[in-house]
């Protein structure tokens, strides 16, 4: 029987080798499911979107406060006018917030003040915009027979401890408020909240010792430490100079050439993730006016250090909040705009997420004239253009997957700093209930240049047959504010902005069956 069997499989075998038989020499083949691809057109348009672009600045003293108003801060939102004599005009998302804590450096916060600061915060919120909060002592100066001249010690800040017990106070209401709080600035030291002319924190200009000892690193690392402690893991904090934030990280003696934060430690929440910087005195002449200086320790002098803190600010900057102000129009042309000038290159470079809309407006109306500041109004910060997006083609039963692409680019010079989920929505065209499916994709590493989301997404078993559009949604993480169109972010295209639910219409659709 074996032997008749093996017989008739060699004859099976034989014929269908001269037959060409289909079951042994054409295997099936796998066939893609089918997809739709739709390209978009960008828009070149400006518009409001959160946490970037030209901020609006407020001042207010202890002692005569005068409260933010809500109206104001909406009317901000649209376009108006540049503060400080600028000849352009801008929509704002972002005020800054500084709080001048005159009359106050030697005791308590009062309540009454805690209220009015709470009140600011309140206001922000009704607005729809976000605070960048600096606190300081003084942001008077006056001159005299000082090596500096034109600024003279006393100062006027205030001691470490008491520094510190205004920080421990403030910190209940940062907490409660860090919805709309973009991010702070160290603040607390020195003229200005700039970490520099101080009576108590170590004066590195010629009035002083001309540099810093280790004991007022200490003394301010201990600052900075109480204030990243204030706030919630969510939220950063700038600080003035590169150096302040490589040997907060990296100890007293951390050298100019510390390594910046890699992708795998960016927004881990981590204090050394939560530091970006502040330059007030950008494109001010070389090492902005010691912005890129070597501070020098106990052991060391101070010196310049140019080279190697900028190439360190552009590898650290493209993970954290970066933003600040012109300061001096002397340097010039490198301040003004592309090719003889070589400001927006500096932006790009440096990740700068938001500047100063009325200071120094001698720089700002150079941008103006030298044609980059309509480019520079929609680059600060993120700016996401969607390319193109790839679509389920066939319908999808309730309860199963599918998948989508998008392709997208960020214009921008920065990516967001502060987190933002991602979500498609899938909403009825018939009028019935709208689903959100949240994405793995992380919006903070949405960085310059070419974007590519892969998602699979796993269908509700309950949903309803039907015709479903396809939306994204770039909500603010915060719950108080997820439901808010004014803090969801807008593409850069044409006809997909849908203003009354911060929706981007994808001009998608997808059925379920």
């Amino acid at each position: 029987m074996k032997i008749y069997s093996l017989i008739a499989f060699l004859l099976v075998v034989g014929c269908c080798s001269v037959l060409s038989c289909d079951k042994l020499e054409k295997p099936v083949l796998y066939t893609p499911v089918p997809v739709d691809t739709i390209h978009y057109t960008a828009s070149d348009s400006d518009f409001a979107n959160p946490e970037r672009g030209f901020y609006r600045a407020t001042e207010v003293n202890a002692n005569t406060y005068t409260a933010l108003d809500a109206t104001q801060l909406k009317a901000w939102r649209t376009l108006q006018q540049a503060d400080g004599g600028g000849v352009y005009k801008i929509y704002s998302t972002l005020v800054f917030r500084s709080i001048v804590l005159d009359g106050l450096t030697g005791t308590a916060l009062p309540a009454d003040l805690l209220d009015k600061i709470k009140a600011d915060l309140a206001a922000a919120r009704t607005a729809g915009v976000k605070l960048i909060l600096r606190f300081s002592y003084t942001t008077t100066t006056h001159g005299g027979s000082c090596p500096e001249g034109g600024i003279c010690p006393p100062y006027g800040d205030a001691p470490k401890a008491i520094v510190l017990q205004h920080i421990a106070q403030l910190k209940p209401l940062l907490q409660d408020n860090a919805d709309v709080i973009a991010c702070m600035q160290m603040g607390f030291v020195g003229i200005w909240g700039e970490n520099y002319y101080t009576d108590y924190f170590g004066d590195p200009s010629s009035n002083g010792q001309s540099k810093l000892l280790d004991s007022n690193w200490r003394d301010k690392i201990e600052v900075l430490k109480a204030l990243l402690g204030a706030l919630p893991a969510s939220r950063m904090v700038q600080v003035r100079t590169p150096q302040m934030k490589q040997r907060y990280v990296y100890g007293i003696d951390a050298p100019v050439t510390s390594a910046a934060l890699t992708d795998a430690e960016a927004f881990s929440g981590e204090d050394k993730a939560r530091i970006g910087m502040h330059n007030d005195c950008f494109l001010s002449g070389v090492g902005d006016y010691g912005t890129y200086d070597d501070y020098g320790n106990s052991s060391t002098p101070r010196g310049s250090a140019t080279t190697l803190l900028e190439a360190y600010a552009q590898a650290d900057n493209k993970y954290t909040a970066v933003g600040g102000e012109t300061c001096d129009d002397t340097y010039s042309p490198q301040n003004d705009c592309e090719t003889a000038g070589m400001a927006q290159t500096v932006m790009s470079a440096m990740h700068y997420s938001f500047l100063n809309c009325a200071y120094n407006n001698d720089v700002n109306n150079d941008w103006v004239d030298g044609g980059c500041m309509e480019n520079i109004k929609k680059n600060l910060g993120y700016r996401f253009v969607l390319v193109s997006g790839i679509y389920p083609g066939v319908a999808v039963k309730a309860g199963m997957q599918f998948k989508l692409t998008l392709n997208l680019r960020n214009e921008g010079y920065a990516s967001p700093y502060n987190q933002r989920p991602a979500r498609l929505v899938l909403r009825a065209r018939d009028g019935g209930k709208g689903y959100e499916f949240p994405l793995s994709a992380d919006v903070r590493k949405w960085y310059s240049g070419a974007v590519v989301v892969n998602e699979t997404i796993s269908t509700d078993a309950g949903m309803s047959k039907g015709v479903y559009d396809l939306l994204l949604y770039l909500p603010d993480a915060a719950a108080s504010l997820a439901g808010r169109a004014e803090y969801a972010i807008r593409l850069a295209n044409k006809d997909t902005w849908e203003a009354a639910t911060g929706y981007n219409k994808l001009g998608a659709t997808v059925t379920i069956n």
